[in-house]
């Protein structure tokens, strides 16, 4: 035991004094907030070059309402700022009223199609001459078509925008041409809005404080975090047990020390190592996002709740692939081999990927259950079940906890024995039957 604590302790000393260590503690935040601060400082700066849109009319009765909104919306909407502050933040929308005169619509389309190639448009718009009519079942269905053409099919802005301006005008058009109030019909059919709140509560004394507003992004941003952070931390310190090993072996440093330390011994002093370098990321990571939520007002986030089970999984997680990349690297020669063998471990590691979205959705459902359940997704699932409201009752991550205790002990058992067999193998690398024949037989 001894021993083992000694390679526990020098593992865990080499690790976090390296520079990739230290370079990973100043990664991580990047990979997970990275956007965030790109989408922060990018705010604004998007290309504000004139946007050309041709727009061909063929009821004669919508362009000056496209034309008008265009030269209100580049009067004001655009810009932000006042005074010597003023500063444009979007492109001008430059419509161009287009002559429809004898030319059917889908000549006309080509012939746009076609100034759109040359660069001269940007987009154009087609107005079928019966959009308005409300009367024209028996019509040709072309004839009211609203149609958006444009070789650019991720900018939606010009899209959007148009799409607002035409229907609105179109809609009290339609309602004029029936005698109806359109200022009338619109208040009547006014959507109320939805309040998405949380529950009524009481307090000591009994008196009723009314439900808050439930914060949307919150709600999705820490039971997400919370498991990104997991993945990254069991990825950053994991993996590389597979090169450090095949390294000693390859380098015939795992001679030296087995003739000190049993095998067992080194293999579980190693992976006790590596739990003290991911808690300690961990560790920094979690006082880190605690002490900046604490600074913006939104400390009543952070999940208390969850991080004893975060540590325990987490724990658990790393004992649990930490053997398994220890037990390749063991068993294989070169790179080469242990690249095809990690193939079905990282489809484990990456498995709660998978079914993140249906989880969050609805946490409580046989199917979240069932998934968090399967010990390689056990960690990460569950954290997130447990940190989505209202939670989960604790007979489930106490049933989770203990699938992944036993998983991890049945995989650092099977390692043992495949680490103390491949570890003195030299020249050839095992296949995945014997290292099974290995777990199994000793």
């Amino acid at each position: 035991m001894r021993k083992t604590i000694i390679v526990a302790i020098r593992e865990y000393v080499v690790s976090v004094k390296t520079k990739a260590f230290l370079f990973g503690l100043l990664m991580m935040p990047l990979m997970m907030g990275g956007s965030f601060i790109v989408g922060a400082f990018l705010e604004g700066r998007v290309d504000t070059k004139d946007k050309r849109i041709a727009v061909a009319d063929y009821t004669g009765r919508l362009f000056e309402t496209v034309d008008s909104a265009a030269r209100q919306r580049n009067d004001t909407a655009i810009f932000e700022g006042e005074g010597a502050a003023r500063k444009q933040i979007l492109p001008r929308f430059v419509i161009e009223k287009v002559d429809t005169g004898a030319t059917d619509m889908q000549r006309l389309s080509l012939q746009l199609s076609d100034r759109i190639r040359k660069g001269e448009l940007m987009a154009f718009v087609l107005i079928g001459p019966k959009v308005i009519d409300t009367n024209n079942s028996n019509s040709d269905p072309s004839q009211a078509t609203l149609n958006y053409y444009s070789n650019t099919p991720t900018y939606n802005d010009a899209r959007g925008w148009i799409t607002g301006v035409l229907n609105e005008r179109v809609q009290q058009l339609r309602l004029e041409s029936a005698d109806f109030d359109a200022g009338l019909v619109r208040r009547l059919t006014q959507r109320v809005p939805v309040g998405n709140l949380g529950l009524v509560e009481t307090d000591a004394a009994g008196n009723i404080i009314s439900a808050v507003e439930t914060n949307q992004f919150a709600n999705f941003l820490v039971p997400f975090a919370m498991m990104f952070l997991m993945f990254m931390v069991i990825m950053a310190t994991t993996a590389p047990l597979l090169n450090s090993t095949l390294e000693e072996k390859t380098q015939r440093i795992a001679e030296v020390l087995l003739s000190s330390i049993p095998p067992f011994e080194l293999m579980v002093g190693k992976l006790i190592g590596i739990v003290g370098v991911s808690l300690t990321m961990a560790t920094v990571y979690l006082v880190g996002a605690y002490a900046a939520l604490n600074r913006m007002g939104y400390a009543q986030f952070f999940p208390w709740q969850s991080v004893w089970w975060f540590v325990g999984f987490l724990s658990l997680a790393v004992l649990m692939y930490g053997s398994i990349f220890i037990a390749i690297g063991a068993a294989v020669s070169d790179m080469k081999e242990a690249q095809g063998m990690m193939t079905p471990v990282m489809l484990l590691v990456v498995s709660p990927m998978f079914v993140l979205q249906n989880v969050m959705r609805e946490p409580g459902s046989t199917l979240s259950l069932a998934m968090s359940l399967f010990p390689p997704a056990t960690p990460m699932l569950m954290i997130i079940r447990q940190t989505v409201p209202p939670g989960i009752p604790l007979w489930q991550p106490l049933l989770g906890g203990a699938l992944v205790v036993l998983t991890s002990l049945v995989c650092v058992f099977a390692a043992g024995r495949i680490f103390r067999v491949g570890i003195l193998m030299q020249g050839k690398g095992a296949r995945i039957s014997e290292m099974l024949r290995w777990a199994l037989r000793g």
